[in-house]
């Protein structure tokens, strides 16, 4: 019980530890993973997609998507301009009812591990409309940056960019705040003079930006421009009306 912070209302916790953690004390569960993920289920649920999260990308993916009936996303690094990947540009136009599976280590993954929790994805773009509708659930809020994977041993990397969207999310939250959970929402207010500033400097910004995808930073630094709110129900994330 010492690491759940079920004596706070708003808590905050990194990864899947965090999900284990957090998720079964909580009344909701928001998953933030900015520079991808998050970002990617609010521009295509906003348009009107379904978005079916899957944990790795092997063999098996394949065959869920058509148990879904779903397009499957590719790697980032492989997107056309009329593919769909992790790279939220790639994302800005696709058409309503469309149905995605979009494989993820981060995200995705977590998100399959929240079990009965009411789920939803947050980012920097819908971090007011994501935060107003978690509390239609209860006081009891679990804010779960996901963070990165460090490539030599795929251990977790604390991200500069998914603390900066758990502070946004829970800086629209009342209750008594978890010192893990006040810790995001001050780094989010020293930062977001320069939001998109700042995540073309952090570690993860400058790799995309490397790769050729700056675009997909500028959009995920927008700040609290949409409405839409992604709940995870069904296996899928749909937009909420």
């Amino acid at each position: 019980m010492i690491y759940n912070q079920s004596e706070f209302d708003l808590r905050c916790e990194w990864g899947s530890q965090g999900v284990a953690q957090l998720a079964s004390t909580s009344d909701v569960v928001v998953i933030v993973d900015v520079l991808s993920f998050s970002t990617c289920v609010e521009i295509a649920t906003s348009n009107g997609a379904i978005i079916f999260p899957y944990a790795m990308r092997d063999e098996s993916v394949i065959d869920y998507a058509k148990s879904v009936q779903a397009e499957l996303a590719s790697h980032r690094q492989r997107w056309t301009p009329t593919g769909y990947s992790l790279s939220p540009k790639s994302l800005t136009q696709i058409p309503g009812g469309t149905r995605l599976v979009l494989p993820s280590p981060n995200g995705s993954f977590l998100t399959l591990q929240t079990k009965s929790t009411p789920t939803l994805a947050g980012c920097l773009r819908n971090c007011q409309a994501v935060a107003q509708f978690a509390q239609k659930y209860g006081n009891k809020i679990a804010v779960i940056p996901a963070g990165e994977r460090w490539k030599d041993d795929g251990s977790l990397r604390p991200a500069f960019e998914d603390l900066i969207g758990a502070g946004a999310i829970l800086s629209y939250l009342h209750g008594s705040l978890s010192p893990e959970a006040e810790v995001a929402v001050v780094t989010f207010e020293t930062f977001q003079k320069d939001l998109q500033g700042y995540l073309k400097k952090c570690s993860s910004g400058k790799e995309l930006i490397a790769a050729g995808f700056e675009s997909d930073v500028e959009l995920a630094a927008i700040y609290n421009v949409s409405n839409c709110i992604p709940l995870f129900t069904e296996n899928a994330y749909v937009k909420q009306p």
